[in-house]
């Protein structure tokens, strides 16, 4: 053969196989144009993005990653519809490309993905029915492969389908199946899947809380903060942490509480969740229960939130409890009441507010001795009833002395400044009463002057009047002697 030939047999060679792979690569490329075209078309037609989606698996001869792309963003666009049951079948079909049309990697990420977005979407009951019945699907699917990672995955998303929905009985039985599956043929947990069993716990630790079983919830809270086989997301550490608080301030451990609360917000601000910004109104809150004066927004994790809007509402409460304005702080809670929309911020802000109220008595009522009750309630624009409770409260704990009058409603109060004047008098009295006693029942009291002195005084008078000496005259002499002792003794009490 020439060289021409060789020339001429290889162009048509190279030709043909050529054209046969234009031909295959022209298949692909019109079934991704028209992929991203139905993108394209979503946000602006989404019907005609479902039919378009629709429309790829049928362009291609066998099930491949471009059907199973385009059955994924129609079951998407369907469940936005609300086209429940059309999404549940076009379902069934995506799974079918699990067992050979796609990697196992690439369909469990894509699958569990998909359980995410529908999952967010659950607003109302038949979405909820629907996305049980994705769940469903799912596991009969993956059960069938032997796909456990995703049968794990798929069976917590469930659990926590039905926490939401509050349906425990529910819960506490596929709970059990979950730590069975996590366990080892001893009982114990496996290390190889403690990150699944750390989500397991977190889950039955919500449960407890919801259910206010705190025997048990404390039980399991202090096994999950020992699990170190596992490498959790911040989202699951942060709900053991939230539950833990909560477990701490039902028991008023308000230290304990404050630092899960914590610990929670900043494991939840590292996911990326929006459930940090109320898990730091808990802290705030705890702040508060404390008595603290120390700001909660010193720590670099919380300063950038210190003028959030989102807490602005919490920023003022605490502000105000530790300035001990109490019209601040009733004014606060008065104009936003969504504050209490969250039920244990409801529960535990009474504790709060009775702090609060107990101070401005106390502060109210420093200056005066007696007052009506309904003055006091007046001032600090509360009930009366509230207001003789908390005097009520005070008396008995000894920080205020006096008593309430029922007949007419008045506080009168004891004056320290006349208790210690009384004190002070009797003191005196007692002092009194020593002294006479010591001076004139203890002791031998004065004497008379002794004989030789009064001999010695006579003979003295002898001596100057001696034809003048007459019995009157010593008598008036001892007389005089009996005045002096007596004005001696007047001198003596005078000093």
């Amino acid at each position: 053969m020439s060289d021409d030939d060789f020339m001429q047999a290889s162009d048509e060679e190279y030709d043909f196989e050529y054209e046969d792979e234009e031909e295959e690569d022209s298949g692909d490329v019109d079934i991704e144009n028209k992929y991203y075209n139905a993108k394209q078309t979503k946000t602006t037609d989404p019907e005609e993005a479902v039919n378009e989606f629709l429309g790829i698996p049928t362009l291609e001869q066998e099930k491949g990653e471009w059907g199973f792309k385009g059955l994924k963003q129609a079951i998407k666009l369907e469940f936005k519809l609300r086209r429940y049951q059309e999404a549940i079948e076009h379902y069934k079909e995506l799974l079918t490309y699990v067992k050979s049309a796609v990697t196992r990697n690439y369909s469990e990420k894509s699958i569990d993905n998909m359980l995410n977005f529908i999952e967010k979407g659950s607003d109302d009951s038949a979405a909820v029915q629907c996305i049980e019945q994705f769940y469903s699907l799912t596991l009969q699917c993956f059960q069938s492969t032997n796909n456990e990672r995703l049968w794990l995955k798929t069976n917590i998303k469930l659990a926590r389908l039905l926490l939401d929905r509050k349906d425990y009985h529910a819960v506490a039985r596929k709970l059990r199946e979950l730590h069975r599956a996590c366990q080892k043929e001893d009982g114990s947990d496996d290390p190889s899947k403690g990150t699944y069993s750390l989500e397991i716990y977190a889950l039955e630790i919500q449960m407890y809380s919801e259910t206010r079983n705190n025997n048990q919830l404390k039980m399991l809270y202090q096994k999950a903060l020992k699990v170190r086989s596992a490498v959790p997301h911040p989202k699951i550490q942060g709900i053991i942490r939230e539950c833990g608080g909560k477990m701490h301030m039902s028991e008023e451990n308000w230290k304990d509480a404050q630092s899960d609360f914590f610990e929670s917000f900043r494991n939840y601000d590292e996911a990326g969740d929006l459930r940090r910004i109320q898990v730091l109104k808990y802290l705030l809150l705890t702040t508060m229960l404390m008595k603290s004066d120390i700001n909660p927004f010193d720590s670099q994790e919380t300063k950038p939130y210190k003028k959030d809007p989102r807490i602005a509402a919490m920023t003022e409460l605490v502000d105000a409890y530790q300035r001990d304005d109490i019209y601040k702080y009733e004014d606060v809670l008065q104009n936003n009441t969504d504050l209490l929309s969250d039920p244990f911020i409801a529960e535990n802000i009474d504790e709060v507010t009775r702090n609060m109220r107990t101070k401005a008595v106390l502060k109210l009522i420093a200056p005066y001795t007696r007052m009506r009750l309904s003055w006091i309630a007046r001032h600090l624009r509360i009930g009366e009833p509230e207001v003789q409770d908390i005097v009520s409260y005070l008396i008995v704990a000894g920080k205020v002395q006096g008593r309430i009058d029922e007949h007419n409603s008045t506080l009168e109060i004891e004056s320290s400044g006349d208790a210690d004047r009384a004190k002070a008098i009797q003191g005196l009295s007692n002092s009194v009463g020593d002294l006479f006693a010591s001076i004139f029942k203890e002791a031998e009291g004065f004497r008379a002057p002794a004989p030789e002195l009064a001999s010695y005084s006579d003979q003295l008078g002898d001596m100057s009047n001696m034809d003048l000496l007459r019995p009157s005259t010593r008598a008036s002499g001892r007389v005089r002697r009996g005045n002096f002792k007596s004005q001696g003794f007047m001198n003596l009490a005078m000093h």
